[in-house]
């Protein structure tokens, strides 16, 4: 079940950034841990979710670096994908590692953003090896689909 609680704002690693959440996109993964279907998702938590808090999208603003943080520092703006690190994107702070994050492109609002990381990797993911798409082209991406992979399977934390 979905609820709004109060939790602790997570304090971030030595190789993690705390990021203050502007925007966060729901796709079909965020469902499926939530619903539990299909059953594969209850491994870890057969009778009580693994991810207390889902989210796998996030955009928002760098409130803190752990020690060993190189690529951001407080303030910076960030977008990135959460699913192998964790998520928490649904919540008010989540930390995550410096890696599964990018700076923001100044271009984008964060409700943009946070609806690039998982629809735009998989829509990039359904283009690779066609041969007709290279570096420097532009792409105009209406809509993505599922990557049969799982989620996270671009990168990992």
């Amino acid at each position: 079940m979905l609820s709004a609680q109060d939790i602790p704002t997570p304090a971030p690693g030595d190789g993690e950034v705390l990021v203050q959440v502007q925007a966060s996109s729901m796709n079909d993964y965020d469902w499926h841990l939530l619903t539990g279907k299909p059953l594969v998702n209850r491994i870890g938590g057969p009778f009580k979710p693994k991810h207390q808090v889902l989210g796998c999208d996030v955009a928002g603003r760098v409130a803190a670096a752990g020690r060993a943080v190189t690529r951001f520092r407080p303030g910076d703006q960030v977008f990135g994908d959460l699913s192998a690190c964790g998520f928490g994107a649904f919540a008010e702070y989540v930390a995550g590692p410096q890696d599964a994050l990018a700076l923001k492109p100044t271009a984008l609002t964060f409700p943009q953003a946070a609806a690039v990381p998982q629809a735009g990797s998989l829509a990039v993911l359904g283009l690779q090896g066609r041969g007709s798409v290279h570096p420097g082209h532009q792409v105009l991406i209406n809509g993505a689909g599922r990557h049969r992979g799982g989620p996270g399977a671009e990168h990992a934390c």
